[in-house]
């Protein structure tokens, strides 16, 4: 990939304008979730205070030779929220819109995302203030091996175990993987998951999180009654999650009617061929100027007639200025924090049933748990067997989230909320402070 422009001596990057992210402060949002699911169990105020702020935070800035001769300096963030059930997990993200409230909230969330589906995990996340479309692959590599010796005072298989995120890859991995093992000595792949099968990846990984959603929103579809046949879904975000979920979810009889990228949506009430689609987007890079097919934004492709909507691009996607206007009777998270607190009232009451990003999206983070272990026990299993195991963690899940919602007479989301802090809540109660 060609660098693009040139890049002046000792420069701090900045962020570039919010334009698709702007609105809530992401970690704000994350703390009034929680203190709606903590009042709701009473929960201890000592326990409260601890979970309701990250463990550990790490800024970086750091240097990168690039191109052309100049130095470059980068800020990075590792934060991590909570160890009371395990090591932290969670990715790294290269984004010019990262703020450390983003990562915080993306941190937090993780915790309750491997606690709801029984992991032994605590959240973590990282990100990179950086345009990564503007740098060549050597400076990708350079930047990501900087970041990662950065971090690497707070990260291992035992530690804190990244992950790809939004505008990282397998490729990333491999890099930081390599970066960590120079500094120790020997091959340490279990640090990372979402690497190449060829330095222990997992099988079915690639496709986890689409694969989660897929799950989930065709085990909604049949509590409420909606055969797939007669489903029409709207895909917000056609990269690696979204692009998955549709195939899947076209797979299973679903029809996909409107799809969108960074560059815009495509629409066909009567349905899009799916298999095409994503040839046509391998060939062009967008799904814009798909044949048969108008165009719409992607705050349009959020309002359209479908029976599932699936936001799986960025956060702060439906908030209360759009809320009402949601026609999807199924709301499906396949990107974390798409929906505000306020977007969730009106929508309740609307009686759009929302699957939370904690669990619509927790199919990556599950097959990530399963490559940590097989890279730790040097044991690999097939990709029938990753599936299997993943659609049974995924189903369990979203019945106990079921149920509880039932129980309670709460949604969706604060029904995953009051099971995913009631564990934390007592993994932090057991093992209570030091000194």
């Amino acid at each position: 990939m060609a660098r693009k422009g040139t890049h002046p001596v000792s420069t701090m990057t900045k962020p570039a304008a919010r334009s698709v992210r702007e609105g809530p402060n992401e970690f704000e949002t994350a703390q009034r979730q929680f203190d709606r699911a903590a009042e709701i169990l009473n929960l201890d105020p000592n326990i409260r205070c601890i979970l309701r702020t990250p463990q550990r935070i790490l800024e970086v800035h750091f240097p990168v030779h690039m191109d052309d001769g100049s130095i470059r300096v980068f800020t990075g963030f590792r934060v991590q929220h909570n160890l009371h059930r395990g090591p932290t997990k969670g990715g790294i993200r290269y984004h010019p819109d990262v703020t450390l409230d983003e990562v915080k909230a993306l941190a937090m969330w993780m915790t309750w995302k491997f606690a709801i589906i029984g992991l032994p995990f605590g959240g973590a996340k990282g990100g990179v203030v950086v345009e990564p479309e503007r740098l060549s692959q050597t400076e990708l590599e350079h930047l990501t091996r900087r970041f990662t010796t950065e971090i690497s005072i707070i990260i291992g298989p035992e530690r804190d175990i990244p992950a790809p995120d939004v505008n990282t890859s397998g490729q990333t991995m491999a890099w930081m993987m390599d970066t960590y093992s120079m500094h120790t000595g020997f091959s340490v792949p279990a640090v990372v998951t979402g690497k190449p099968l060829s330095i222990g990846g997992s099988e079915g990984r690639l496709e986890a999180t689409g694969r989660g959603v897929m799950i989930v929103t065709i085990d909604a579809l049949q509590r409420l009654g909606i055969p797939p046949t007669e489903t029409t879904v709207a895909v917000q975000g056609f990269g690696n999650v979204g692009s998955h979920t549709a195939r899947l979810l076209h797979q299973e009889g679903c029809r996909i009617v409107a799809v969108s990228d960074v560059h815009g949506g495509i629409y066909n009430p009567k349905g899009l061929p799916v298999p095409e689609l994503l040839r046509y987007v391998q060939e062009h890079g967008t799904v814009l100027g798909f044949p048969q097919t108008e165009s719409v934004t992607n705050m349009e492709l959020l309002e359209l007639p479908v029976t599932v909507l699936v936001p799986a691009a960025l956060g702060n996607q439906i908030t209360a200025e759009n809320a009402d206007r949601i026609r999807a009777r199924v709301v499906s998270e396949g990107a974390n924090g798409p929906t505000t607190p306020e977007a969730d009232a009106i929508m309740h009451e609307n009686g759009v049933f929302l699957i939370p990003d904690i669990l619509a999206n927790a199919g990556g983070v599950t097959v990530s748990y399963f490559e940590w272990v097989q890279d730790l026990q040097q044991f690999f299993w097939t990709e029938n067997e990753i599936d299997q195991k993943l659609a049974h963690i995924m189903r369990k899940s979203f019945a106990k989230t079921y149920a509880t919602m039932e129980n309670r007479g709460v949604d969706m989301r604060m029904a995953a909320y009051i099971e995913a802090v009631s564990n934390v809540a007592a993994a932090t109660d057991a093992r209570s402070i030091y000194p």
